[in-house]
């Protein structure tokens, strides 16, 4: 999570190496651009402080493997999304200030609202020995446990989903719809598992997407 924010931020500053400094000094930047660094720093933030903090991890580990593919794949979408977006003839969206600020507050809740799952599933409640569900509390935030088994995925489909609206690029929409492949075949893993566990209670449940999924 640290490479894609300081990726992001080296395009942001406008290297000389990366784009012709006339060009970059001539065009103006759209506030979009601004609200776009503000936001894909603060997903990243929020992840590595949430992994530092939040998360409880077992005592495995992740495979080589598997963590050089995770770091190819974020690093290289990052640097294509942060040159599209940073780039001095960088076309802003269609609708104007309508379309980004929608988008933005629809990314700020989503945002939010994965931070306060994480929070929760880091903090389950315990009845006996006996693990329980997941369930939603007085948080708004964690009322989606109702319709789904995997909100955290939810919110993170959301999040990217939101940041394609607010900027308007093909990169962006790109990887936003390979994120959402992935978050439902993980959610798909997970409430399989939790339909072995705790079948009266997520029978109901959709895994990521309410209806959909």
């Amino acid at each position: 999570y640290t490479g894609p924010l300081v990726i992001y931020l080296l395009f942001y500053i406008r290297l000389s190496t990366i784009y012709d400094q006339v060009e970059s000094k001539k065009n103006f930047r759209h506030p979009v651009v601004h609200l776009a660094c503000f936001c894909h720093c603060l997903h990243y933030i929020r992840h590595l402080l949430e992994t530092l903090f939040v998360h409880k991890f077992s005592g495995g580990h992740t495979p080589l493997k598997n963590m050089i593919k995770g770091c190819v794949f974020y690093w290289g979408f990052t640097a294509w999304i942060a040159y599209y977006i940073n780039h001095p003839q960088y076309t802003p969206p269609s609708f104007g200030h309508r379309q980004v600020s929608f988008a933005a507050l629809a990314f700020l809740m989503c945002e939010a609202g994965n931070h306060f799952i994480n929070v929760t599933l880091a903090h389950q409640n315990h009845s006996g020995t006996k693990a329980c569900f997941p369930s939603s509390t007085y948080n708004p935030f964690t009322w989606l446990f109702l319709l789904v088994s995997c909100p955290n995925y939810t919110y993170e489909v959301g999040s990217w989903i939101s940041f394609t609206v607010m900027t308007q690029t093909l990169p962006v929409g790109i990887f936003a719809f390979l994120m959402v492949v992935q978050m439902s075949l993980w959610a798909q893993k997970k409430h399989k598992l939790y339909l072995k566990r705790f079948y009266p209670e997520v029978r109901r449940k959709a895994a990521v997407i309410p209806i959909i999924f």
